[in-house]
């Protein structure tokens, strides 16, 4: 690599590097992977009103305590992919940002092609 090269780092404003950072660590997480899977699995346009699922549903699906289910969902929100609503006791949950949603999927979907062709050589 040349010194011109190296010196051309992509740059960006701290605080959006801090975002995608956060952003990063929170969606590589294998729990929260899954809810976000889990939130994608219905097929709708992106105008169309993302499907809810309540909090005891996606614990139970995926296989955690609600507890530990509560916290993903906390820190899915907090980064913008995950809003809730309550209804009494309820607390339903749903996709927020569905372009970054499908953008992380489409990240995944390469990499889970990535690693078949390698298993293959």
């Amino acid at each position: 690599m040349s010194q011109s090269s190296i010196e051309k780092k992509p740059r960006r404003p701290a605080e959006v590097d801090k975002y995608v950072d956060t952003f990063l660590s929170t969606v590589c997480d294998t729990s929260r992977r899954y809810i976000l899977e889990l939130l994608a699995l219905a097929d709708t346009d992106e105008d169309e009103k993302m499907p809810e699922m309540r909090s005891g549903e996606i614990a139970k699906a995926i296989g955690l305590s609600a507890a530990t289910t509560s916290e993903h969902l906390r820190q899915l929100t907090e980064v913008g992919l995950v809003a809730s609503r309550r209804e009494r006791n309820v607390v339903y949950y749903q996709l927020h940002n569905h372009k970054l949603v499908s953008a992380f999927h489409e990240l995944v979907e390469a990499l889970d092609h990535d690693y078949a062709l390698r298993k293959e050589m």
